[in-house]
């Protein structure tokens, strides 16, 4: 099978289509036959070298497919048929024709979403369900501050806070990414980072009031100015580091607002637990897609001989919603 491979950390010349052996699903896995794969954040930190995956995880890169069901390891549970439409969360390996991944991460394509754009969903789904009401336990009527508006974390996280009842406000680096978050995505407030001070820039619009939670994917460089932008209570969770890992806490700042900072991270995770998330997903999540509250949104696709071009509009930040490579 065609698969891509990292022939050493860089930019997106690195990436390498190689011929490769299929994997062969183990005790309690499915094999899938991939149809797209969604580029993410992750990919790209793991092309450079910082972020390699996790031990017993494929060295080929991509978190998340879309496909259909062409195998299955001894011991699956679930009940899946050959050829069934599916989409799965994984460790590593997406980026290629065929991936074996553990069922408890696979789930039935929800209803009324073409199996291309199926693939846009798993991984940002999966990430933002799980922290923002997982983990930040998010409730209506509350303000939450979604940094990087355009994003695939971005679009979904925004979304899917509307329809949870909250109140949302983001962040994006251009006018124009500041009009589609809040005209074609729904956000109460969207700020440009560029050239407002975001926690100023909250409470003059939020009446005076900072958010109850934030979804950072920054990391060091947002962790001052996300601390001062919480409210009373707060829950900051961060899920990227984007902007370097080490920074200064102001400890008495956290202190006066009983506030909570969080970090998680959905990669190195046990089966267990992101079976858990995606059973969470598929029953919270997918009926929001199913209703058009929650779009999907893929903003370009490229084949898969073409990923060191998907990579490069990746890293340029011009996209809204996923980039998909197509199988």
């Amino acid at each position: 099978m065609k698969a891509v491979y990292i022939s050493e950390p860089g930019g997106p010349e690195v990436l390498e289509v190689r011929e490769t052996e299929a994997p062969v699903p183990g005790q309690g896995e499915v094999l899938i036959d991939v149809v797209a794969a969604g580029l993410n954040r992750a990919d790209v930190q793991q092309r450079r070298g910082f972020y390699p995956p996790p031990p017993g995880a494929s060295e080929i890169p991509g978190l998340e497919v879309s496909g259909r069901i062409a195998g299955f390891g001894p011991g699956v549970s679930k009940p899946f048929s050959l050829g069934d439409k599916v989409v799965a969360l994984l460790a590593g390996g997406g980026y290629a024709q065929q991936v074996a991944v553990p069922a408890e991460q696979v789930l039935r394509v929800p209803e009324g979403v073409d199996l291309v754009t199926a693939a846009a969903l798993p991984e940002v789904a999966a990430t933002v369900y799980s922290n923002l009401v997982m983990t930040a336990q998010l409730q209506p009527g509350e303000t939450v501050l979604i940094h990087g508006a355009t994003g695939g974390i971005g679009t979904m996280a925004i979304q899917l806070a509307k329809a949870l009842g909250a109140k949302v406000a983001t962040t994006a680096g251009t006018d124009e990414k500041v009009g589609t978050a809040k005209a074609f995505l729904g956000a109460d407030i969207a700020i440009n980072y560029a050239e407002e001070d975001f926690p100023v820039s909250l409470r003059e619009q939020n009446g005076g009031r900072g958010a109850d939670v934030i979804l950072d994917v920054v990391g060091a460089k947002y962790l001052s100015q996300n601390v001062d932008a919480l409210a009373d209570y707060g829950r900051l969770v961060v899920i990227g580091l984007q902007g370097g890992t080490k920074g200064e806490l102001d400890l008495g700042q956290l202190l006066k607002k009983r506030a909570a900072v969080v970090a998680t991270a959905l990669r190195p995770r046990p089966v267990q637990e992101k079976g858990a998330i995606m059973n969470a997903v598929r029953d919270a999540v997918w009926p929001l897609i199913t209703d058009g509250r929650i779009r999907p949104l893929v903003a370009k696709t490229f084949p898969l001989e073409q990923v060191q071009a998907a990579h490069s509009y990746f890293d340029s930040g011009d996209h809204v919603g996923k980039v998909l490579l197509l199988l």
